[in-house]
């Protein structure tokens, strides 16, 4: 992927706080959650309860898609990423700090939702192994796939 289109799919990445992502249920139907996240770069970061349906699914299953858009007000200004990767939960005590610390940062309102103490915090990372940038300002329906 050249620099300018991954500065790009980055730049959406980074301007955008929620995703909707997929993970396979035990019974083969995907299911579709809204989720907060954080990245850095390419990298995304989300967290759930450690017994929450989506961490239950990643368990059986680590293949995700998922969705990135901007907001936008006319279909002219559709921007958005759809992604295909594989989600690992993060159990490196550093790196789980480095992404709480993102959190922190990225959504304030954090200590206002911190989990209690029965409930267990699941970090999850998504490596993309492919992007596909939706950009209906070059044309209806305009995507570009890429393999990262």
């Amino acid at each position: 992927m050249d620099q300018k289109l991954k500065d790009q799919i980055i730049s959406i990445i980074d301007d955008t706080d929620d995703m909707t992502i997929a993970t396979v249920r035990e019974d083969g139907f995907p299911q579709a959650t809204t989720v907060s996240f954080m990245n850095e770069g390419l990298t995304i970061y989300f967290g759930t309860s450690a017994d929450s349906q989506k961490a239950k699914n990643l368990a059986a299953n680590n293949k995700v898609s998922l969705t990135i858009n901007r907001p936008y007000k006319s279909w002219s200004d559709i921007i958005g990423l759809s992604m295909g990767g594989k989600a690992v939960l993060v159990t490196d005590p550093k790196e789980f700090e480095g992404v709480v610390q993102m959190m922190s940062k990225k959504f304030p309102q954090i200590p206002d939702y911190v989990p209690t103490e029965d409930v267990e915090l699941a970090i999850f990372r998504i490596d993309p192994s492919v992007i596909s940038l939706l950009d209906y300002r070059k044309g209806f329906g305009h995507c570009e796939l890429v393999t990262v």
